[in-house]
């Protein structure tokens, strides 16, 4: 049948969460001490990021904590350089990121580019803290909050939140753009928030997941896969650029991808 060639023909997605997903941290929070070193923060706001990381880590975050953060950072960015703050992430990502990355992470994206699928990472987080750990994993697009900026300076006010069913916006604008079958796509997270984003592929998992979306997902049947090993990845090579050490780390990891391909089909 036409349809059906139609929909073999069509291209896959895997679409990924970041914060506890593929890192073990929350991203935004990871860049909280170049931002006070840099006076763009106070030693309060640290503080309250502190804290609110560790409810983040404790126990997820719901709607309203998700609210919550967003008028928070939202109104705190407010007059920041954009230059700046693209230069600190770049600066220091490799120190502050790289040893938070889920060594279980980076072997499922590497098994879905094994098999021919994008990688999308789709993230509540700012895109210029986003794109930059994206670019580093190898992820073909990212989907990330975006900040109104006026003459190179962060207004406070927010173009695109890329939360709850904003992230199932960002997929479908994406799907429709590179002609993925969303029925035959995947997508990962962690947390109850992310529930419409999970609902909207064929082929959710839920990640380390809190405790509302563990229940969710039981009931569904959907799988649950728990990530407990964050390593260091890039630093292992002598490479003499990024784009290297990427692709150094992403081969490697290919070798695992084999075996956790099996793991996972067994248990669908």
């Amino acid at each position: 049948m036409p349809g059906d060639r139609q929909r073999e023909n069509s291209r896959i997605a895997a679409f990924f969460d970041l914060d506890k997903t593929v890192i073990a941290r929350s991203s935004t929070f990871v860049f909280s001490k170049p931002f006070f070193d840099q006076g763009l923060i106070t030693r309060r706001a640290v503080l309250e990021s502190s804290y609110a990381h560790f409810m983040f880590l404790l126990s997820g975050a719901d709607h309203d904590q998700m609210e919550r953060m967003r008028t928070h950072l939202t109104s705190m960015c407010a007059g920041w350089d954009v230059a700046q703050i693209q230069s600190i992430v770049a600066e220091t990502l490799h120190e502050l990121v790289d040893p938070l990355i889920y060594a279980e992470a980076v072997d499922l994206i590497a098994d879905h580019r094994i098999r021919g699928h994008d990688v999308i990472i789709v993230s509540a987080s700012g895109e210029e803290v986003v794109g930059p750990i994206a670019d580093a994993l190898g992820a073909s697009h990212t989907a990330a909050t975006r900040m109104e900026v006026v003459d190179g300076r962060y207004t406070g006010a927010v173009d695109f939140y890329c939360y709850g069913e904003g992230k199932v916006t960002a997929i479908e604008k994406l799907a429709a753009a590179e002609g993925y079958d969303l029925s035959r796509c995947y997508a990962y997270s962690d947390s109850i928030t992310d529930l419409p984003m999970l609902t909207a592929v064929g082929h959710p998992t839920a990640v380390n997941p809190d405790r509302n979306l563990r229940r969710e997902a039981t009931a569904r049947g959907w799988p649950i896969l728990g990530f407990s090993n964050p390593v260091s990845l890039w630093s292992r090579f002598q490479a003499p650029s990024k784009t290297v050490a990427t692709g150094l780390a992403v081969g490697l990891s290919a070798i695992a991808a084999g075996v956790l391909t099996y793991r996972l089909l067994r248990r669908r």
